[in-house]
């Protein structure tokens, strides 16, 4: 939304936007937490306030087209996207693409933990849509894997809930999460957090029962001996998140493997001209007012395409 708006307020009055929600505002719509509009309106503000913020100025601008529920399957590299919406199959060929799609979070496979797989173990951002958008509470007794910010802060949100958040466990020396939230969702609830720990294995048939944890060393391997056991319903899992980029590396763009980001010399950009990329989909932000000013630097750079400028 705010690469749209400044690429409008830059000259370019033919704008569609396309969301394969329901509703704009992405991730925010779940994020029920205060943190957000500091340092781009100067204010506190929820993440569904904070998005409404640039709904409002959206639906103002009569040449910005919205289309929600719009899921895009195709990209080359000619600049021509083919998306699919309810009973519509459409084609459109851009003379700039800026690609807003943000990232996914990592997955237990990807941390290699052992064990069965019984129901129980979820990302931090999905338990965060059941409990704030479905209205549904995913389990009593948690274990958050990580420390990243989502799992601090949906650590804070089972226990406000009424659910017993057993630990959450870190492998690495430090959190990885904003210094504000290991203080207001971990040390302001009691939460015992474990550093140089990790999972070892996940024990369960139908639902899970517990977790295995053990202190690791500098290399990360496990310490013999130091391992215990904590007995829970719930594992979260929040270990990081990885750029969205499927579409512009089916249309070629060149790719870091290693962040599944775009190699760029300079932000928003790709190694396809026209075709920009912004947000956690470039790279992972910490604040989503950070995002949004990096948004709004791709509307002006893909403005100044279109003009020929770039």
């Amino acid at each position: 939304m705010a690469a749209a708006i400044l690429a409008h307020e830059s000259g370019v009055k033919d704008i569609l936007l396309l969301e394969r929600d329901q509703y704009l505002g992405g991730i925010l719509n779940q994020c029920l937490h205060t943190g957000f509009g500091i340092e781009y309106f100067k204010e506190i503000l929820t993440g569904p306030e904070y998005g409404d913020r640039f709904i409002e100025k959206v639906n103002a601008v009569p040449e910005i087209e919205v289309s929600t529920r719009s899921f895009v399957v195709k990209l080359t590299k000619d600049k021509v996207l083919t998306y699919i919406k309810p009973g519509v199959m459409e084609d459109v060929r851009a003379k700039a693409i800026i690609m807003a799609t943000g990232c996914r979070e990592k997955t237990r496979e990807m941390v290699h933990i052992a064990g069965t797989r019984p129901a129980g173990i979820f990302s931090a951002g999905l338990a965060q849509k059941l409990i704030n958008v479905e209205g549904l509470l995913p389990g009593k007794t948690v274990v958050v894997v990580g420390s990243g910010d989502i799992g601090l802060i949906m650590a804070r949100r089972f226990t406000l809930e009424g659910a017993k958040v057993k630990a959450v466990i870190e492998i690495q020396s430090k959190s990885r999460g904003l210094i504000r939230n290991v203080a207001q969702c971990i040390e302001d609830f009691d939460i015992p957090i474990y550093f140089n720990h990790k999972i070892s294995r996940i024990y369960g048939a139908d639902r899970v029962e517990k977790v295995s944890v053990a202190r690791v060393d500098e290399n990360f391997n496990e310490i013999p001996s130091s391992s215990f056991e904590i007995e829970c319903d719930t594992v979260l899992i929040s270990v990081g998140l990885i750029p969205e980029n499927e579409l512009i590396e089916m249309a070629g763009v060149e790719m870091d493997r290693k962040t599944n980001s775009p190699v760029s010399r300079e932000v928003n950009r790709t190694s396809i001209p026209g075709i920009f990329c912004c947000g956690n989909s470039f790279k992972i932000y910490d604040l989503a007012d950070s995002v949004s000013k990096d948004a709004a630097l791709a509307g002006k750079m893909a403005a100044e395409y279109i003009k020929g400028l770039r």
